[in-house]
């Protein structure tokens, strides 16, 4: 019978972690948590739930993951977020892929709650991902932001029923906050990677996002909530090209 750990990165997430726990610790054989030096009530979370805890500076998010993995020695490697967390029909089939051996992968259908509410559309849903691994099949990739599992070629996949619930933003405000912070790193790794934008490229772009978030993937049924999704989506995106801009200005 194979043996599975959660393994989870954190950085002060006292609001997320007791939900993440409570709905892992009876599927699981271990939790193991990666922190970057929380300043909030994390670690003591952890250790009243005997939680295992590891704590390195931030590595990014790829790096991190691998970091963490490589202190795992069951067969299987559930990757987990800390504001994510299993409902009872995901919690069940974990407890059965034991009955079929480590050597499979296992994608999980995402959910995302915003701001209390839980989106159907928008892009967001249905999201799979790709978060239960062999051990020894195991790596991450990715530059600076939007880390990837690396599937084999010969991989074999099993996409489970059960959702993953994601509690991402509690306001818009928090939404517009981390939605800059990627398109910052991501207009960095654009940088890197040589790419140029044009004068109106950061406002076309934004339109697109806007229109295809809210019309083409149905964003309009997610109510108020839709709008606001593809709006602040939108408002990124022109300012991920504009910060491309800057950032090549500079460097010139």
């Amino acid at each position: 019978m194979p043996t599975i750990t959660a393994a989870i990165i954190t950085f002060n997430e006292e609001r997320n972690i007791q939900r993440c726990i409570d709905s892992l610790k009876h599927c699981v054989d271990e939790i193991l948590v990666l922190d970057s030096f929380s300043t909030d009530n994390t670690l003591d979370i952890c250790k009243e739930n005997n939680v295992q805890v590891m704590q390195h500076k931030w590595l990014g998010y790829s790096q991190a993951k691998n970091y963490l993995n490589t202190h795992i020695k069951t067969e299987l490697i559930f990757s987990i977020d800390a504001d994510e967390a299993l409902s009872d029909e995901l919690q069940n089939e974990i407890k059965q892929i034991r009955q079929i051996g480590p050597t499979a992968f296992y994608s999980l259908n995402r959910i995302t709650n915003y701001c209390g509410v839980w989106i159907r559309y928008s892009g967001w849903f249905p999201d799979l991902k790709v978060r239960i691994s062999p051990r020894e099949l195991t790596m991450w990739d990715g530059e600076i932001v939007h880390e990837e599992l690396l599937l084999p070629k010969d991989a074999k996949c099993i996409n489970l029923n059960g959702l993953l619930e994601h509690y991402s933003y509690y306001s818009q405000k928090e939404h517009q906050t981390r939605a800059d912070q990627y398109s910052r790193l991501t207009a960095i790794k654009y940088l890197e990677r040589g790419q140029n934008a044009s004068f109106l490229k950061p406002y076309i772009s934004g339109a697109i996002r806007f229109l295809k978030m809210y019309f083409w993937q149905k964003g309009f049924l997610d109510g108020k909530s839709g709008w606001a999704i593809a709006k602040i989506s939108a408002k990124s995106n022109v300012f991920k090209y504009k910060e491309l801009r800057r950032l090549k200005s500079e460097n010139r």
